[in-house]
């Protein structure tokens, strides 16, 4: 088991290095994950989010694409994303995916990924900001 802190971590760089290892088998905890850097004009970014979450299908709207609003559910289903989440080696990785808003408790402080770190050079939003401007008020 991995424990990876998402503290100022550049989200795509982080995601594609996690499901790398989701594939190899290993287990991973994401603590932290509203901390998460994605890189962007942020009202740009905002505004995509809240696009996807209003996309509804005419015919049958209960199968119209679910896109959560709180932050862990967020990273969770980004990742999913980048893994082959329609068969079965793809489904197994994302069930050993662990991702906490915060740190619980029962984990020790995780350790970054070095070359996902952010510089903070340019511009950029968090996981949080965007949740917020979708609809999350926790």
């Amino acid at each position: 088991m991995q424990v990876i802190d998402g503290t100022n971590m550049i989200f795509g760089r982080l995601a594609s290095r996690i499901a790398k290892k989701l594939i190899t088998g290993e287990e991973i905890h994401l603590i932290n994950a509203e901390k998460l850097v994605v890189m962007g004009n942020p009202k740009e970014i905002q505004g995509r989010y809240l696009i996807k979450r209003g996309l509804r299908n005419k015919g049958t709207p209960e199968r119209s694409p679910v896109w959560p609003k709180i932050p862990h559910m967020l990273v969770k289903k980004m990742v999913s994303g980048m893994l082959p989440h329609e068969n079965s080696r793809g489904k197994a990785a994302l069930r050993r995916l662990r991702v906490y808003t915060g740190n619980p408790k029962m984990l020790k402080n995780g350790a970054g990924i070095e070359d996902a770190a952010y510089d903070g050079v340019s511009k950029h939003t968090t996981i949080y900001e965007i949740c917020k401007s979708i609809g999350y008020s926790g």
